[in-house]
């Protein structure tokens, strides 16, 4: 035979066999094809495709994530702010993420994009800064529902920052600053409301029995001596001015 033949022979042997043998790692499935048609998934370790009939696609099924951008968020008591977030996901079904999705990397990219902005646009800015977990796993779920059919789990979504305008951060601390002066001017009158009450109901009280009077007279008296004050102004009953005037 001729050592052409032979050489040509042996390309042609190493060429079916680079076509017909993959190996796939652990973390790897095969969605087959034949003639076109998906047949079958294959994987991990070595598998055979019938040349020129058999395609494969690979896919990855550990977890990534997806950063997603900046976006402009108006919340439900109208303040402008720009929030992004994290997406970690994987692939559970992988021919429904060949099959079902052109680029399911992009189209959950997009998806979560606008899943972002439709969640937080319901909530105040409050909720947005002090409720980031249950916003965050309100995205997660509507997600999660929504890239089932393309084989796909969402597992977590992360809110990184929710960035506000500068003449939005003094607003708002101006109007922090004024609250807490309403809340305190609040809580002042209603504690002169309640010393007002004990006062009235102790002078009903004094009024029943004079001897209590004189008790409260010694009490107070008792309290003034030991002021360190100079001067001490000592509060004469009416009993006694009533024995003077006789």
């Amino acid at each position: 035979m001729d050592l052409t033949w032979i050489t040509s022979i042996a390309i042609f042997v190493v060429v079916i066999l680079a076509v017909s043998l993959k190996v796939l790692r652990e973390y790897e499935r095969g969605v087959v094809y034949t003639l076109g048609r998906y047949t079958s998934i294959k994987g991990p370790g070595l598998i055979i495709l019938i040349p020129f009939i058999q395609q494969m696609v690979r896919v990855d099924l550990r977890v990534r994530t997806i950063d997603v951008p900046s976006q402009d968020v108006i919340s439900k008591d109208n303040v402008s702010v720009k929030v992004n977030a994290v997406i970690y996901f994987r692939v559970m079904a992988p021919e429904h993420a060949i099959n079902e999705v052109t680029d399911f990397m992009r189209a959950t990219s997009e998806l979560a994009q606008t899943t972002l902005r439709s969640v937080l646009g319901k909530h105040d800015l409050d909720e947005m800064l002090s409720e980031r977990d249950k916003l965050s796993l309100d995205i997660k779920e509507i997600l999660d529902t929504q890239t089932d059919e393309w084989g796909i789990q969402v597992s977590n979504v992360e809110l990184k920052h929710v960035d506000i305008a500068e003449n939005m951060v003094r607003a708002i601390a101006k109007q922090a600053e004024a609250e807490r002066e309403r809340r305190a001017k609040i809580i002042s009158a209603e504690g002169e409301a309640q010393a007002s009450i004990k006062l009235v109901e102790a002078s009903k009280i004094l009024s029943k029995d004079p001897n209590s009077m004189q008790l409260r007279y010694l009490s107070a008296l008792q309290d003034m001596t030991n002021d360190r004050s100079q001067m001490i102004v000592l509060p004469l009953p009416l009993d006694i001015l009533k024995k003077l005037g006789s």
